[in-house]
């Protein structure tokens, strides 16, 4: 297929640091330019990343003919404005996660993508990783027995008040950046939606974000519950149990892109993971894996591999998670 010439919105860390380095390992797709509200900003990581062109403002880059779809990883406020402003200029557009601030606020985003027939979607490269795709195989063929929870751990720590993460007002903590990783996960293996949630929060005194967070999802074929923190030890872990088994997946969510991956499956008949199989993944990067299969979808070679409406529904449990923190209780999805 003729590759898709991509426009980066932004000189965001994600961009530059992990997202765009994996896009241009790929034939299937052509970084041709990137923008900055602040145009020395752009020049400075066209040259770092050999990128062709370079516009100090999105405006002006969306409007170059030449591009036909955008990756769009502004701070999380700007997720759907940006989006919809791209979308109408009739450009296809890959957006970070969170989609939105709450699900009625990306609903607006089925519009924009209706009314000008173009592609939109999150950018939850784990859903393509193999290891999640071998981990959901895996459970539909039994392995585990029947799936009865799944549990995730996912944390850091960042106390940098000038970082967007900790800036409430524009979407910062921990529930928007990775919070919302185990619940898209737990939803991709469940392959089912949660009924109720409840959370359990503790927010920074001086940033107001949300910095521990331990939250539960009832399936109707199960649980699943996860505890994120962006003030704990970096760490990163997820199980997966059913009724004869467990999978274990190593580095779940920032799977390295220069390093094999691994996850372990486990009869559970010795204690100690003695009884305990691994299964070693070709190093991919899942940068470049998600941009790839985008443009294909871009080019009509394939369906995308998460809706919008999806990614609403994700933002159902966030959305219902956040009520459940103030409510001290129950919520329903």
């Amino acid at each position: 297929m003729a590759p898709v010439k991509w426009g980066i919105i932004s000189t965001a860390d994600i961009g530059v640091a992990k997202v765009i380095p994996g896009m241009l390992q790929s034939d299937k797709l052509e970084i041709t330019a990137i923008s900055s509200r602040d145009l020395s900003k752009a020049e400075a990581a066209a040259k770092q990343l050999g990128i062709p062109k370079a516009y100090g403002s999105y405006e002006e880059m969306l409007a170059d003919p030449e591009i036909e779809a955008v990756y769009n990883p502004l701070p999380n406020h700007l997720h759907v404005p940006l989006t919809e402003q791209a979308a109408d200029a009739g450009k296809h557009v890959l957006c970070e996660k969170p989609i939105s601030l709450d699900a009625p606020e990306a609903e607006k985003l089925i519009a924009a993508r209706d009314r000008n027939k173009v592609l939109i979607q999150e950018a939850f490269m784990v859903r393509s990783h193999p290891q999640w795709l071998r981990a959901r195989d895996l459970v539909r063929e039994g392995r585990i027995g029947d799936l009865r929870a799944v549990q995730a751990l996912f944390s850091y720590f960042n106390r940098d008040p000038n970082n967007v993460r900790n800036m409430a007002d524009i979407g910062g903590g921990g529930l928007y950046d990775i919070g919302c990783y185990p619940i898209t996960t737990s939803r991709f293996i469940f392959e089912e939606e949660p009924t109720r949630v409840v959370g359990l929060m503790e927010r920074d005194p001086d940033f107001k974000t949300d910095r521990l967070l331990s939250g539960i999802m009832d399936f109707p074929k199960g649980q699943a519950s996860f505890l994120v923190s962006t003030q704990m030890v970096n760490y990163q872990r997820v199980h997966i149990c059913g009724t004869e088994g467990r999978i274990e997946i190593q580095i779940p969510f920032n799977a390295p892109p220069k390093e094999p991956c691994k996850i372990f499956i486990d009869d559970g008949s010795k204690h100690g993971d003695v009884s305990r199989e691994t299964e070693t993944f070709d190093v991919v990067d899942q940068y470049q894996v998600q941009g790839e299969l985008f443009s294909e979808a871009v080019r009509g070679n394939r369906s995308q591999i998460l809706s919008l409406e999806n990614s609403i529904a994700n933002m159902k449990v966030i959305d219902a998670m956040f009520r459940s923190a103030e409510t001290g209780g129950w919520s329903d999805v």
